[in-house]
């Protein structure tokens, strides 16, 4: 009796898992020199080394593996610049530790970096609301944290997410430019974003006045 060979179900998830990725890599490879709305998918399949069909079997458009970049992009992010303002210490020194580690995440990520500062302000919809919605998130995840530190006891809510939002803002602002920076301007990039987020900390130390 013949019977037809049959691929164990846990190797064929981790034959899909393997081309997934294949095509999430060759994606970011390529968005690192052009704008995702003029991307196709016979590029990205082709760097990839699969068919045009075997795309579709793992997301319905471009647009989805924008959107999975982007989550990919600030997942690690997150959960180390939280730990910087979770952590109790001088504010200067939780600053000087801020900068550390988005310049260290943006060595180690430079292509995930150059695909969101592309892409914020990109043509595809779906991946500039992706982008936005990391970036609030990014925000209430600081407050939270800045929520801990005695210098904030008592403010309010809005308040908290407003001071957020200016700490998120630079640090992203900081992190497109460290990526195109050659070697002799990224000290330079690193002082002067460190005294920008000293000046929001002075700032909030003032805050609300009376």
């Amino acid at each position: 009796m013949n019977h037809t060979p049959t691929t164990a179900p846990g190797v064929r998830q981790a034959q899909k898992q393997q081309s997934r990725r294949a095509l999430l890599d060759a994606g970011l490879g390529l968005l690192e020199q052009q704008n995702l709305s003029g991307l196709g998918v016979r590029e990205v399949t082709r760097a990839a080394g699969m068919s045009p069909a075997g795309f579709y079997r793992h997301f319905p458009d471009l647009s989805e593996l924008g959107v999975v970049l982007v989550r990919e992009s600030l997942a690690n992010l997150h959960e180390m610049i939280k730990a910087v303002f979770a952590a109790y210490g001088e504010p200067e020194r939780l600053i000087d530790r801020a900068v550390e580690v988005i310049a260290a995440h943006v060595a180690e990520h430079r292509a995930y970096i150059r695909f969101l500062a592309r892409e914020r302000h990109g043509g595809v919809r779906e991946v500039r609301e992706a982008i936005a919605t990391e970036f609030r998130r990014f925000a209430e995840e600081v407050a939270a944290a800045l929520a801990l530190q005695p210098a904030v006891e008592g403010w309010p809510a809005e308040d908290l997410r407003m001071l957020a939002e200016l700490y998120v803002d630079r640090m992203v602002s900081a992190a497109a430019e460290l990526v195109e920076a050659d070697p002799a301007d990224q000290e330079r990039i690193e002082r002067t974003v460190r005294m920008q987020l000293r000046l929001i900390s002075l700032g909030s130390r003032h805050w609300p006045e009376g």
